[in-house]
C-alpha cells in the first residue's frame, strides 16, 4: 500500500513558475514509478509526467515538454513537479500517481493516486 499526498499547488500569474511535491509513504514507495497527472473542468485526466523508480528516466507530455520538471528524492520519498512559464491552459487540479507496471501516460497503469492539488494559472 502506497499513499500519497500532493501539496504546493495555488494562484500564479501567467509566466510565472510553482513547485508541487508529492510526499509517498509505505515500505516499498521508493520502488514505485512516479507520476504527475492533471484534470481541468470538463476533460479528462492526462497525463503530464513521469519518472521511474530510480529517477534515471523521465518522459513528458509535448503540451508541458521544456517548460515542466519532474525529479524524485528517494531519501525523502518525495516526487516534484517543477513547473516554469505557465500558461492558463495550465490550470487543473494536478493528480500523483504511483505504478509498478511498465509505461507511463496511461491512467490505468498506475496502481495508487493523491487527492490532487488545484493550480489556477490567471491571464
Amino acid at each position: 500500500q502506497v499513499q500519497l499526498v500532493e501539496s504546493g499547488g495555488g494562484l500564479v500569474q501567467a509566466g510565472g513558475s510553482l513547485r508541487l511535491s508529492c510526499g509517498a509513504s509505505g515500505h516499498t514507495a521508493s520502488s514505485y514509478g512516479l507520476g504527475w497527472f492533471r484534470q481541468a473542468p470538463g476533460k479528462e485526466r492526462e497525463f503530464v509526467a513521469g519518472i521511474s523508480w530510480s529517477g534515471a528516466s523521465t518522459y513528458y507530455a509535448d503540451s508541458v515538454k521544456g517548460r515542466f520538471t519532474i525529479s524524485r528524492d528517494n531519501a525523502k520519498n518525495t516526487v516534484y513537479l517543477h513547473m516554469n512559464s505557465l500558461k492558463p491552459e495550465d490550470t487543473a487540479v494536478y493528480y500523483c500517481a504511483a505504478r509498478k507496471s511498465s509505461g507511463w501516460a496511461a491512467p490505468s497503469l498506475y496502481d495508487y493516486w493523491g487527492q490532487g492539488t488545484r493550480v489556477t494559472v490567471s491571464s
